[in-house]
């Protein structure tokens, strides 16, 4: 790294050091996790309370946000590009917090669909803004070091999540969950608004005209490396999402947990934090296409092991456990790095490109997950089935990519 853009980084997010950095973006990407996975317990009490007879009909609870998230990130980055990191951030989480105070009010489940879509498109803006940001300031492997250490504190919120939400709920109604989400929400963005600065220079900001928008677009597109990753990263989200959607019918239809589900949950999640804090500590060293790529290859040894497992009627609690948890540390070893690695040549257009590459993600992922959780028929398969295919998917995007080169890589900070 030059001595240029050393100085970069120590400018760009002043008055804040690197911890507080770090600290302050992995805040504002958990807004996302934390309304997704808090939600997770209270599935059949909102079903109750709205009288929903089909049980795979709730998990729209939590696909509705993901639509609202993977929508509202095609126009935050165009605008953030345009208008600076900073005041589409707080109008995104403006819109989070008045999005949870109506859910809270909902006096019909369509209300609190319609509320958990702006709770989407709410947190769009902390996700494409959260990455940009990073990429205004670092590039490389840096970068990726960064994403990692962020990530990993984003991605703990699951192991958190579910538990915090079932505690919310042993002192109140599953709208308490919202009040918590509302608090969060408040304090994350006066935080940003009192630390957070601009890095986006005035004289590196495009002009919001669809003729720009979509010479952005078009420059994001046909990045073989970001379009290839982005797909690839879809793969894997897919897989993931089909196990969020479907774990609360599998651990408590399928295994019995019953209450104890939120720690068989937090259980397998907390691999994803362990693998996001090795990550960080590797991928300089390593490389990201040599972590993600080794992390992948597992992947569809892991998922091959499930679908065979599940067609032959063997996969006990333990097995599934196991299995998930390899997934889930899968996971957490490569979506930063594929998410540094689509970045990588897009930094004179990263708003947008952060925007593509989350909407590409989320939609495509929340397309695959969806059928995969809307396939529960009680027992682990349409799981299983549904992993394997996303990963064996992600592989072959990736060897595309790479043009069926693995592994490699320069070996020097970019």
């Amino acid at each position: 790294m030059t001595d240029t853009s050393a100085d970069l980084e120590l400018v760009r997010h002043r008055p804040m050091g690197f911890t507080e950095f770090v600290i302050v973006v992995a805040a504002i990407m958990a807004l996302n996790p934390l309304a997704m996975d808090m939600m997770l317990p209270a599935l059949p009490n909102i079903g109750a309370s709205f009288h929903i007879d089909v049980a795979n009909r709730v998990q729209t609870v939590l696909s509705a946000f993901v639509i609202g998230f993977g929508l509202g990130q095609f126009a935050i980055g165009p605008l953030s590009d345009s208008y600076g990191r900073r005041p589409v951030l707080i109008g995104g989480m403006v819109v989070y917090a008045i999005a949870s105070l109506l859910a809270i009010a909902a006096p019909s489940f369509e209300l609190l669909l319609l509320a958990r879509v702006l709770e989407g498109l709410g947190t769009a803006a902390t996700r494409v803004i959260a990455t940009s940001i990073v990429r205004d300031c670092y590039a490389g492997r840096r970068m990726a070091s960064v994403v990692s250490l962020a990530m990993m504190v984003f991605i703990a919120i699951p192991v958190i999540a579910p538990a915090f939400g079932q505690a919310v709920m042993l002192l109140t109604q599953w709208r308490g969950i919202f009040v918590v989400l509302t608090l969060y929400g408040i304090v994350t963005l006066i935080w940003a608004a009192l630390r957070l600065p601009e890095t986006l220079p005035e004289n590196e900001r495009k002009p919001f005209s669809i003729a720009a928008i979509g010479a952005s677009f078009r420059h994001t597109l046909t990045s073989r490396q970001t379009l290839g990753y982005a797909l690839a990263a879809s793969g894997i989200f897919g897989a993931v999402l089909g196990y969020v959607l479907s774990s609360q019918q599998l651990f408590t239809g399928v295994y019995h947990l019953g209450h104890y589900f939120p720690v068989a949950f937090a259980a397998i999640a907390v691999t994803i934090a362990v693998a996001g804090f090795l990550n960080a500590r590797l991928v300089g060293r390593l490389g990201m296409r040599m972590i993600s790529h080794s992390a992948l290859v597992g992947s569809v040894v892991i998922a091959l092991t499930c679908f065979s497992a599940a067609m032959l009627d063997m996969l006990p609690l333990w097995l599934f456990m196991l299995l998930s948890a390899g997934m889930m540390f899968s996971f957490g070893l490569m979506f930063a790095n594929f998410t540094a690695l689509a970045m990588e040549p897009q930094r004179a257009n990263a708003g947008t490109a952060s925007s593509l590459y989350g909407s590409i993600t989320t939609l495509l992922g929340m397309g695959a997950g969806a059928i995969v959780g809307q396939a529960f028929n009680g027992t682990p398969l349409p799981f299983a089935a549904g992993f394997l295919a996303c990963t064996a998917s992600a592989l072959a995007i990736v060897l595309i990519t790479e043009k069926g080169r693995l592994f490699h890589g320069s070996g020097k900070p970019v």
